[in-house]
């Protein structure tokens, strides 16, 4: 005999993995903090009850680059943010104006995990980890560039659904200039987003690229201006925010030089930064995510995920390897470069001497690396 119904246990479970130990406050740094803010309909007003996530990098003295200690923040916060019911969709920003996030934190690569790539394994376990996180997150997820958006951050921004930017950051990868490679992602994603070509030539020239070109080859949803003067606002004059040709190619989105970069320099330094239409635009988003079915928007979004999933699935344990090991080698010497740049004046190994070196089939020593950095300043 069949009651029709049975019983409910009221008790609302909790399905959470991971406490807040590794979540700081904005007075801490570097940490990441976890913030749930009101939902805010299409009038302006809080709708009581419903919330956005918001996960936010802080470390802005060295650009939001990610510690240990941070990455474990990331996984948490997503972590949090999948699993609670009142949560419509996830914010992944930073503090400050200047960065999103500028990859791995370089002083602890080459002070900690250079020459260990052991220890350099396990921690690409917790980035891996923290990719993971964002792609199985089971909320709609969007990346609030607030600033340079640059090698690991940006692939932890290319993880997510989509991207609200500041018209002031520029976007790209640094790996073969600092002695890695775009593994983290951008190797996997960009061939989704881009041509071959472009996905190519972006992985390896370490070109930065504006807000306006990555609009225009289709890397972000909106870009959003946060320069004001009297009270307006501007757009960012470094950069042709006008789609025309020039010299018989498309500029929009290219940057500007000469004469013009100095005028729109001049013109930067009489503006201040206002992020205000950059939080309106990620409401808007909030807002439209509200109002819609959850079940069928999960879904939908895990649909276009896959995509990126299945080369991100495929590659990162293979990447996760050969990062440990360059880790002696390469890794060593352009993380050691870049650390040491206060000191050397220069963010880079010699090149030159290091092909030299490998065309005479020399021993990677100590000695050998000697010759390759830079020297110090007198």
């Amino acid at each position: 005999m069949s009651l029709g119904w049975v019983p409910r246990d009221n008790k609302v479970k909790n399905h959470d993995l991971f406490g807040s130990q590794h979540w700081g406050k904005f007075e801490d740094a570097p940490c990441v903090v976890y913030e749930k803010k009101p939902l805010i309909d299409d009038k302006g007003n809080i709708v009581e009850g419903l919330y956005s996530a918001w996960i936010w990098l802080n470390n802005p003295n060295q650009y939001n680059s990610y510690t240990t200690e941070m990455v474990k923040g990331v996984i948490s916060g997503f972590g949090a943010a999948s699993g609670d019911r009142s949560v419509v969709a996830v914010v992944f920003t930073a503090v400050g104006d200047k960065a999103f996030c500028t990859g791995g934190n370089t002083k602890e690569y080459s002070e900690y995990y250079s020459k260990r790539p052991n220890e350099y394994g396990e921690y690409m376990d917790l980035f891996n980890g923290m990719v993971d996180a964002i792609l199985n997150c089971k909320k709609p997820t969007i990346c609030r560039v607030n600033g340079m958006r640059v090698a690991g951050g940006q692939e932890i921004g290319m993880a997510n659904d989509l991207t609200i930017t500041s018209d002031l950051a520029i976007f790209g990868q640094a790996g073969p200039k600092h002695g890695s490679a775009p593994d983290g992602g951008s190797s996997d994603f960009l061939p989704w987003f881009l041509s071959m070509e472009d996905a190519m030539y972006n992985c390896v020239s370490c070109e930065m690229w504006s807000a306006y070109k990555m609009k225009r080859l289709g890397l972000v949803t909106k870009v959003v201006p946060v320069l004001k003067k009297d009270g307006k606002f501007v757009r960012n004059p470094l950069v042709y925010t006008d789609e025309f040709i020039k010299d018989g190619e498309i500029v929009y989105g290219d940057n500007k030089s000469g004469d013009e970069a100095k005028k729109a320099k001049e013109l930067i330094s009489q503006c201040e930064i206002d992020l205000s239409l950059l939080d309106l635009e990620v409401n808007k988003l909030i807002w439209k995510f509200a109002n819609l079915f959850p079940g069928c928007l999960i879904k939908s979004i895990d649909g276009i995920r896959a995509k990126k999933k299945f080369f991100w699935d495929q590659m990162k344990l293979p990447n996760r390897h050969w990062l440990a090991a360059n880790m002696m080698g390469e890794a060593y010497l352009g993380f050691g470069a870049f650390n040491t740049k206060k000191i050397t004046g220069q963010d880079t190994i010699d090149f030159i001497e290091y092909r030299k070196l490998i065309a005479q089939a020399a021993d990677m020593n100590d000695e050998a690396f000697a010759r390759v950095f830079a020297k110090p300043k007198q």
